[in-house]
Order: C-alpha cells, then sequence, then structure tokens
C-alpha cells in the first residue's frame, strides 16, 4: 500500500481503466517504465493480466483482466 505499483494497480482495477498518459501522470513514470511495471511486475510476477483496448475518446485504455 501507497507504493507506485499499488497506485497502478488501483487504477487498473476502476471500471474506467487508466491511459498511459494517467498513469505517468500518477506514477511520474515515463511510458517504457509503466509498461515494464504492467508486463513484469504485475504480469510475470505477480500474475495479474492486464488488458488494452483502443477507446475512440480516450485512446488505448489499460485495465485488469482477471488475476492468475
Amino acid at each position: 500500500a501507497g507504493t507506485k505499483q499499488a497506485m497502478l494497480i488501483e487504477m487498473l482495477r476502476r471500471p474506467e481503466g487508466g491511459t498511459m498518459e494517467e498513469i505517468m501522470a500518477a506514477t511520474g513514470w515515463l511510458a517504457h517504465t509503466a509498461r515494464g511495471a504492467m508486463s513484469g511486475a504485475l504480469g510475470k510476477k505477480l500474475g495479474i493480466v492486464v488488458t488494452s483496448a483502443k477507446e475512440v475518446d480516450r485512446g488505448r485504455v489499460y485495465r485488469i483482466a482477471h488475476t492468475v
């Protein structure tokens, strides 16, 4: 709790998910760091599946689909 990783998980759990711009603003990370965290720390280490979908009004939006 209180870590950038926890903040990222909270953002991705919201029904509206989070855009890369929102994630970068909230965490202070660059885009490649945020993508790495979603793939590495969340995906490979914690078994959390993150999906992305392109939305007309917001662009690419990331959400947690489920955990393994």
